[in-house]
C-alpha cells in the first residue's frame, strides 16, 4: 500500500504542478492582453489629444477672425449712429424752416421775404 500511496501522491503533485503551470501561462497571457489593451488605450488617448489640439487651434483662429470682424462692424455701427444723429438734427432744422415758410408773411412784419431767403439759401 505504501507504493500505491506514493504513486498517488506523486501523481497528485504532478497534477498540482501542471495546474500551477497552466495558471502561470494563463496569467502571463492575461497580463500580455492587459498590456496590449492599455497600450491601445494610450494610443487612442494620444490620437484624441492631437485631434482636440487641432480643433482648438482652429477655433482660436476662428475666434480671432470673428473678433476682427466684430471690431470692424462695431466701428461702422458707431459711424452710422453718429450719422443718424447728424441727419436727425438736419431733419429737425429743415422741418423748422418748412414750418417758418408755411407761416403767412405780412408786409409790415420786421422779418419779411428776405429773412426767409436767408434761412433757405444760407
Amino acid at each position: 500500500m505504501g507504493s500505491s500511496s506514493g504513486t498517488t501522491t506523486s501523481s497528485n503533485v504532478q497534477l498540482v504542478d501542471e495546474r500551477k503551470m497552466k495558471r502561470m501561462v494563463s496569467n502571463r497571457e492575461s497580463a500580455r492582453r492587459s498590456r496590449m489593451r492599455k497600450q491601445k488605450h494610450i494610443f487612442d488617448l494620444l490620437t484624441q489629444v492631437s485631434m482636440l489640439r487641432n480643433e482648438n487651434n482652429r477655433l482660436v483662429a476662428d475666434i480671432s477672425i470673428t473678433m476682427q470682424h466684430y471690431g470692424k462692424v462695431e466701428a461702422e455701427n458707431s459711424v452710422l449712429r453718429a450719422r443718424v444723429v447728424e441727419l436727425g438734427h438736419r431733419l429737425e432744422s429743415l422741418n423748422q424752416i418748412i414750418a417758418i415758410m408755411k407761416q403767412p408773411v405780412l408786409a409790415d412784419e420786421p422779418y419779411g421775404a428776405e429773412f426767409i431767403d436767408e434761412l433757405t439759401y444760407g
